[in-house]
C-alpha cells in the first residue's frame, strides 16, 4: 500500500483515525533505522501528493483534528516524555512491569493511541532524523487554516489546558520539602514557581490578546531554571539524592515542556502557524512515548548527579593519592609499607581461618570482617593500601580532562597529572610488597621457631603457589573481579561521604544529648569532624573487606568459579609458601611467583581504574574526543622525561612546574 492509497481508503472513514495514522507512519518508517532518507523522502512525497489534491489534504488535517479534539489529549501534552509524580523506584518497577506485559490501550485518550501510532521503540530515531524543515513543509502542506473553525477552536482550548495544568504543577513542585530545604530562600521570598503561576493566568485570561505577553512569564521560567541550577550546583556542598534528583529533572522537563507549549500559544494568538514549534513538540513527544518504558534511559537520567556527586567526592579524596613532590613521594611509599605490615597479619588470620573449615557462610563472614576491620584500621593508622588509589584517582584524572577541554596548556597539566598518578601508585604497590612479604615470612618463621612445625605445609604451599599461577589458574580473572570490589568500593567511599552532608550526619550527632554527656563537648566535636571527613573512607574501606571476603562464597551458592585475588595478599601468600618450602624454590619458580603478583597487581589496577575513569566521565558527561592528542603528548613525555613516572623530580625543577587543577 503506497501513501496515496492510504490516504484513499480512509477518506470516508471517520472514527478510525488513529488507525488511519499508523498506517500513514507505518507507510513512512525505512525499512531500517538507519535509512534516515527514506522516511525524508517520503515525507516529501506525501508533502507533493498534498500539494497537489486538496481533497486529500482535508482527508488528514481533519483526522488529526479529531483525534486532538475529541480524544483528550491534554495528558499527552503535559506527562509525555516528563517523569511522573510517584518517584524514581516506583517508576523503575512500573517500567520494568510495563516492559514485561504493556498497558492496555484506553482509547479515549490521545496518550493512548499515539503509542498505537508510533508502537516501535525505535520510532523516534528515525521521526528525530527527518530535518525539522521537511516536517515544517508537511505542516504547511496541511492548511490548518481552513480547517474547521469548531474543531480548531476546541484544539487551542485543549492547548491552553495542558499549559494551565503545567502552570499548577511548577507551582506545586517548587513548594515541595525537598526543594526548599535544599533551596530555603524559596521561602524568604516571592518564589519564581508561584508567580509563574499568577502571570501566566493574567495571560490565559486576557482571551482578546490585546496587551497579552508571555515575556514575563518567560522571565520566571528562567529564574525557575535558575534555581534548578543553584540547586545542583549545591549539591557538592550540601549532597544530594536520588528522590532530588528526580525532582530536579522532573522540575526542568516541565519548565521546557510549558516554554514550548506557550510559544505556540503565543504565535497561534498572533495568527501565525508556528511550523518549527510544531514540528519539535511532535518530535520531543515521539520520544517520550517511545521511551515510556526505557529502563536504562530511566536510570541513566536520574543516577547522573548522583553519580557526579559520588566521584566528586572520590575525587577529592584522590587528590591525596597523587604526590608531586619528593616527600610526598617518600610518604606516600613509608605510608604503604605501614599497609603492607598490616595485610601481611591479615593474610595470616585468613589462612589460619580457612584452615578452621567453617560452614561457608560462618567463613565468608570471618573473612569479610578480617579484611574489612583490616582495612578500617589501616585508614585509621593512615596507612595506604596502593589498589585502594585507581577508584580515587580516576574521578580525579576526569575532573582535569573535564577542565582541559582540549586546551594546550590543560593538556600539558593532565599529562602530569597521569605522569604523577603513575608514579603514586607504582610506588604505593612497591611499599605493600616491600613489607607484605618480609611480615609474612616473619610470622611463619616464628611459628616454626616457636612451635617446632611449618606454618603453612609444603603441600598448602604449592597450593598457595598455584592458586596464583597465571596460566594454570584463573587467577587473572579472578584478580579483575577484585578490580570490580575496588571500584565498588570507591563508590561506596563516594557514596557515604554524600550520604554524610545530605543527611547532616555530624549536626545530628552533635545532637544527642547522651553522646555529649558520655564524651563531652570537646571530644565530641573531635568525633563529629571525624566522621564528616571520613565517613566515606570508613565504610568504603570495610565494605571493600566484606566484598572481597564474601566472593568465594558467593561463588559456592552459585556454583561459578567466583573468587578474588589482591597484589598484596598474593604477595604476602608468596612469603608463607617460601617459608613453608623452607626456600627450596629454583631461581625460575621464584621469578614466576613475582610475575604472577605483578600480573594480578597491573589487572586489579587496569580494571578498578578503568571502571573508575568511566562512570567519572560519563558522570560528567565528558566526551573527550582528544584522545588522539592526550595519547601523543604522554609519549612525548615519557620520551622526553622517563624518569618522571617512577620519580618525582627535584625541587628545583618541581617548583617550576604548574600544580595541575
Amino acid at each position: 500500500m503506497t501513501i496515496e492509497h492510504t490516504l484513499q481508503k480512509y477518506a470516508h472513514e471517520e472514527g478510525r483515525e488513529a488507525q488511519f495514522l499508523a498506517d500513514l507512519i507505518a507507510e513512512i518508517r525505512p525499512p531500517r533505522i538507519s535509512q534516515a532518507d527514506h522516511a525524508t523522502h517520503a515525507v516529501q512525497a506525501l508533502c507533493y501528493v498534498l500539494n497537489s489534491d486538496p481533497a486529500k489534504v482535508r482527508v488528514l488535517r481533519d483526522a488529526i483534528l479529531r483525534l486532538l479534539a475529541r480524544h483528550k489529549p491534554v495528558s499527552l501534552f503535559v506527562d509525555s516524555g516528563i517523569q511522573p509524580s510517584t518517584g524514581f523506584f516506583t517508576e523503575l518497577w512500573r517500567r520494568v512491569g510495563h516492559k514485561l506485559l504493556p498497558a492496555a490501550i484506553d482509547s479515549r485518550y490521545l496518550k493512548d493511541l499515539f503509542a498505537k501510532i508510533f508502537p516501535k521503540a525505535r520510532d523516534e530515531q528515525w521521526v528525530c532524523a527527518v530535518p525539522t524543515p521537511a516536517w515544517e513543509q508537511l505542516i504547511v502542506a496541511l492548511r490548518f487554516h481552513e480547517a474547521d473553525p469548531k474543531l480548531l477552536a476546541t484544539c487551542k482550548e485543549n492547548l491552553l489546558d495542558a499549559v494551565e495544568v503545567l502552570s499548577y504543577r511548577i507551582s506545586a513542585l517548587g513548594l515541595e520539602p525537598e526543594l526548599l530545604r535544599n533551596h530555603p530562600e524559596l521561602e524568604d521570598h516571592d518564589s519564581p514557581f508561584i508567580i509563574q503561576n499568577i502571570e501566566l493566568r493574567q495571560f490565559l485570561a486576557n482571551t482578546a490578546g490585546q496587551d497579552a505577553d508571555a515575556r514575563q512569564i518567560l522571565v520566571m521560567l528562567d529564574q525557575c531554571r535558575k534555581v534548578v541550577s543553584k540547586i545542583r550546583r549545591n549539591s557538592s556542598q550540601t549532597g544530594t539524592s536520588i528522590n532530588l534528583t528526580f525532582l530536579l529533572q522532573r522540575i526542568s522537563q516541565q519548565i521546557r515542556r510549558l516554554e514550548s507549549l506557550l510559544g505556540i500559544v503565543v504565535s497561534l494568538r498572533a495568527g501565525e502557524t508556528p511550523g518549527t514549534a510544531y514540528a519539535e513538540l511532535f518530535k520531543t513527544m515521539v520520544q517520550g512515548e517511545c521511551h515510556k518504558n526505557d529502563v536504562s534511559q530511566h536510570w541513566r537520567e536520574n543516577m547522573e548527579l548522583l553519580a557526579l556527586r559520588v566521584t566528586e567526592n572520590a575525587s577529592r579524596t584522590g587528590e591525596h593519592y597523587i604526590t608531586e613532590t619528593r616527600s610526598e613521594y617518600f610518604a606516600l611509599m613509608r605510608s604503604a609499607m605501614g599497609a603492607g605490615l598490616i595485610v601481611g597479619v591479615m593474610a595470616m588470620i585468613k589462612i589460619i581461618t580457612a584452615g578452621q573449615h567453617h560452614a561457608p557462610l560462618t567463613e565468608a563472614i570471618l573473612f569479610s570482617l578480617n579484611y574489612g576491620l583490616g582495612f578500617v584500621l589501616i585508614h585509621i593508622l593512615h596507612f595506604t593500601v596502593a589498589t585502594k588509589q585507581p577508584a580515587m584517582t580516576a574521578a580525579a584524572i576526569a575532573a582535569s580532562i573535564d577542565a582541559s577541554d582540549g586546551k594546550s596548556r590543560e593538556m600539558d597539566n593532565l599529562v602530569t597529572i597521569i605522569a604523577q598518578t603513575v608514579r603514586s601508585q607504582t610506588i604505593a604497590i612497591i611499599g605493600n610488597v616491600l613489607l607484605a612479604v618480609p611480615t609474612a615470612m616473619l610470622i611463619a618463621g616464628l611459628f616454626y621457631y616457636v612451635g617446632g612445625t611449618h606454618f603453612v605445609s609444603p603441600e598448602k604451599a604449592h597450593h598457595l603457589l598455584e592458586e596464583l599461577d597465571p596460566v594454570r589458574s584463573g587467577a587473572l580473572f579472578y584478580a579483575g573481579i577484585a578490580g570490580v570490589c575496588l571500584f565498588l568500593s570507591g563508590l561506596i567511599a563516594g557514596y557515604h561521604d554524600n550520604m554524610a552532608i545530605y543527611n547532616k550526619i555530624p549536626q545530628r550527632l552533635r545532637a544527642l544529648g547522651w553522646l555529649q554527656k558520655i564524651l563531652g563537648e570537646a571530644r565530641l566535636d573531635k568525633v563529629t569532624r571525624y566522621v564528616e571527613n571520613n565517613l566515606g573512607a570508613l565504610a568504603g574501606n570495610f565494605y571493600f573487606g566484606c566484598l572481597l571476603g564474601g566472593m568465594a562464597a558467593v561463588g559456592v551458592l552459585l556454583g561459578l568459579p567466583v573468587d578474588i585475588r589482591h597484589i598484596t595478599f598474593s604477595s604476602a601468600f608468596v612469603g608463607f609458601s617460601f617459608v613453608g618450602l623452607e626456600f627450596d624454590v629454583t631461581i625460575k619458580m621464584a621469578l614466576y611467583a613475582g610475575l604472577a603478583v605483578l600480573l594480578i597487581g597491573t589487572v586489579n589496577l587496569l580494571v578498578s581504574f578503568g571502571l573508575a575513569l568511566y562512570v567519572a566521565m560519563k558522570s560528567r558527561k565528558v566526551s573527550f574526543v582528544q584522545w588522539r592528542r592526550l595519547i601523543v603528548a604522554l609519549a612525548k613525555r615519557l620520551y622526553r622525561h622517563p624518569r618522571e613516572f617512577f620519580m618525582p623530580p627535584k625541587p628545583e625543577s618541581a617548583a617550576l612546574e604548574q600544580k595541575p587543577g
